[in-house]
């Protein structure tokens, strides 16, 4: 298993890859929001940022902009989000990334009475991306959401698009999943649905109310079990612990406990 860090946008690239390096993660995860991991600075910046991983010796996976608007009604903003998200690409390629992380847009104003208008241009945008993707070389892993998103939080939602895209894999983010879900069945659904589409992990927990990224035990998610059933599909790839706090300790406990769950526990039968 690999364990990375998910950077913070608003600090200096090469500051959080010198973080992710000296807390000892295997990976560093750059996220290309503005102002910091902004595409244009991203390419201003890439033989520093390249030098930076060299020095920590640290692999890059990039998660593509996520306050963008691909399903929107308009043209123009869509259009201006579609084109980020490919100047994106184009970014990340250059310093190397071999795996991307996508969000599928949000859909909002008038696209949540006009739904499968909104979900077909999600579905043209994301058809645009991935071609790129697969220009580039580049691993898409497009991640499960919650509620507010009214788009791809429900397993259901991922069998037609999976089936429509062979090569495409899933980030499943587990705070995500644990979101309106009192039964907290969700997540478990996403890990035995999905085994052999899951290419990435994010890690955080909550109380299933918002997206608070806190540290592994924090909030309620059964992660005990959540491990025992992703080690039981054989899973021995890429895990980005996106616990927001300004602890660093926060940050190393939680990818200790999930490295301790994945050596001690068993497979759930």
């Amino acid at each position: 298993m690999k364990y990375g860090a998910a950077g913070f946008p608003i600090k200096p690239v090469e500051d959080e890859i010198k973080k992710a390096g000296d807390l000892g993660f295997d990976f560093f995860e750059l996220s290309m929001d503005p102002p910091e991991g902004h595409w244009a600075k991203v390419r201003d910046m890439e033989k520093q940022i390249v030098a930076a991983l060299d020095a920590c010796k640290l692999p890059v996976v990039c998660h593509l902009p996520s306050f963008v608007y691909t399903p929107d009604l308009s043209p123009g903003i869509r259009k201006a989000s579609l084109d980020e998200m490919l100047h994106s690409l184009d970014a990340a390629a250059g310093i190397g990334a071999q795996k991307a992380v996508l969000h599928p847009g949000y859909i909002t104003g008038m696209g949540v009475f006009v739904m499968e208008t909104a979900k077909k241009y999600a579905g043209d945008s994301l058809a645009a991306i991935i071609a790129h993707a697969d220009r580039l070389h580049i691993q898409l892993c497009f991640e499960n959401m919650f509620p507010g998103y009214h788009i791809f939080y429900e397993p259901d939602a991922f069998d037609p698009l999976f089936a429509k895209f062979s090569d495409l894999k899933m980030t499943l983010d587990t705070g995500h999943a644990n979101i309106g879900d009192p039964s907290q069945t969700r997540l478990g659904q996403f890990v035995s649905r999905f085994s052999h589409r899951i290419g990435h992990v994010h890690v955080s927990d909550n109380f299933g109310k918002k997206d608070d990224h806190l540290a592994v035990g924090k909030g309620n998610i059964d992660f005990e079990g959540f491990v025992s059933a992703l080690k039981q599909t054989g899973y021995d790839d890429t895990i980005t612990l996106e616990i927001f706090s300004t602890n660093t300790d926060d940050l190393v406990k939680s990818r200790e406990r999930i490295e301790f769950l994945f050596s001690n526990i068993g497979a759930r039968s």
